[in-house]
């Protein structure tokens, strides 16, 4: 069960299209949430004599149906707070409630065993004074009604949906440009742990074993932390530029294959726990927008399918920033399903909490890529005036470093117990500076002076 639920406001400025009967209903709800929703429970709320749609709220099925009163009343007041936290109260409801077939289970013996829980959803809302108008269930490609009981318009053995495209919801969502992008099921394969080959995982998990042993040790050092952080976001900028210049897929299979093939397991695991820092997972946050968004949500779905074995808990770091990227970039569906993900890994990863509350709320992500882009700004800044400081400090000590090989030489002594060792970049820069010295020049001509002072010639011993 998914324990975090996901709901959605109202938009605006989208065209107005009137749905009559349970059929159309059912056919217009995958349009309303982006995706065909599988194993879930959803609630739409109407509001106005013409049921206008309002808010609506996703949570998956309960396998227990001891959960189901306790859930059932919890979605109901959820929502419909909701719905009057953001300006009005709703009129009615409309529940949905969708689960494939187990096997051997037909859709009908479906329907017939979540009757109980929609009973409860409707019991809810009255008792809320918010009616529930229609409740659906859709099961293998036929849709019942549980609150219709004329057998002519909705037989025990249900009505089959619409052809996909064929409706006129399908026709005003193409119109608008609204994309359905698959089941559920298939949007949450892309997030999850890797599956289909055991050994593949095996070999990711000992990677993660080696890099968690040579990375821990200095992430808890407080020196060592600032390198690790440095390194992963610099392996992580390797590997967007990497993804960015790959042969685009349209297939999401085969561009999630791709993207496997191009990332190794070292480099995963390393990057994968140094998200584990916050600063370094802030720091990638700002791979929001522009030409670095789209690599970097396929970089955050591939880091998270290969948090594998010990390590699905490590995943919260990637999938929050998948669906901050997604959530960024205007694809809602999406940014709530990493999200919730990321929550059912850890329910109490901070961040991922804020983004999911404040994606369902309807608000507008600006706000949070302004803060991320002056923080940006306030480092390259910081970084610039540093880079600063330190070219100076380093031209005072090459100076200092001449000056005092200059006195000493003309005190008429080789200054070998003072001589200054530069750095390798700094050696190279005192042959340019202005009134750099050579060490070994000065004490050559301090030896030719003393020796013109004292007037002698130099003689050959052991004559």
């Amino acid at each position: 069960m998914n324990k975090h639920h996901d709901t959605t406001g109202p938009t605006d400025d989208q065209q107005q299209i009137t749905l009559r009967g349970p059929a159309e209903l059912a056919d217009a709800l995958p349009y309303m949430m982006g995706y065909h929703p599988t194993d879930s429970i959803v609630m739409v709320a109407l509001h106005g004599e013409r049921g206008r749609f309002g808010g609506r709220l996703r949570l998956g099925i309960p396998r227990s149906p001891r959960e189901w009163p306790p859930v059932a009343e919890q979605l109901a007041e959820c929502l419909i707070e909701g719905c009057e936290r953001r300006g009005s109260r709703p009129d009615g409801i409309v529940v949905f409630l969708c689960q494939d077939p187990a096997e051997g289970e037909t859709g009908r013996r479906v329907m017939e065993r979540l009757r109980p829980l929609a009973q409860r959803l409707r019991t809810a809302c009255g008792t809320l004074d918010v009616p529930v108008y229609e409740a659906l269930c859709i099961s293998d490609g036929r849709f019942w009604s549980y609150c219709c009981p004329d057998t002519r318009c909705c037989p025990p053995e249900g009505n089959p949906l619409a052809l996909p495209g064929t409706s006129v919801m399908a026709a005003a969502a193409a119109y608008a440009g609204i994309q359905v992008r698959g089941s559920l099921r298939d949007m949450e394969e892309r997030l999850r742990p890797w599956r289909y080959d055991v050994a593949v995982a095996a070999e990711q998990l000992r990677a993660l074993d080696s890099a968690g042993a040579a990375l821990v040790p200095r992430i808890l050092d407080i020196d060592g932390r600032d390198e690790v952080r440095a390194d992963t976001i610099r392996l992580a900028e390797e590997l967007l530029r990497r993804l960015a210049g790959a042969p685009r897929i349209m297939d999401p299979t085969a561009a999630d294959a791709q993207d496997d093939q191009l990332i190794g397991h070292d480099e995963a695991a390393a990057v994968i726990l140094g998200l584990q820092d916050r600063e370094t997972r802030d720091r990638a946050a700002e791979w929001m927008e522009g030409a670095e968004a789209a690599p970097a949500l396929r970089l955050w779905r591939a880091l998270a399918r290969r948090c594998v074995g010990a390590y699905v808990e490590h995943s919260a770091a990637p999938l929050t920033l998948a669906g901050w990227v997604a959530w960024s970039t205007g694809d809602e569906p999406g940014a709530r399903v990493a999200l919730a993900l990321a929550l059912e890994v850890d329910p109490e990863y901070v961040f991922a909490r804020l983004l999911h509350q404040a994606c369902n709320e309807g608000l507008d992500p600006e706000s949070l890529r302004r803060c991320l882009r002056q923080e940006r700004d306030a480092r390259a800044a910081g970084e610039a005036r540093a880079a600063s400081g330190a070219q100076a400090a380093s031209r005072a000590r090459v100076g200092a470093g001449a000056r005092a090989v200059s006195g000493a030489g003309k005190a008429g002594r080789r200054p070998r117990s003072r001589q200054v060792r530069l750095p390798a970049a700094e050696r190279a820069a005192s042959t340019t500076l202005p009134g750099s010295v050579r060490p070994e020049g000065a004490a050559a001509r301090a030896r030719t002076r003393a020796a013109r002072r004292s007037g002698g010639r130099g003689s050959r011993s052991g004559r």
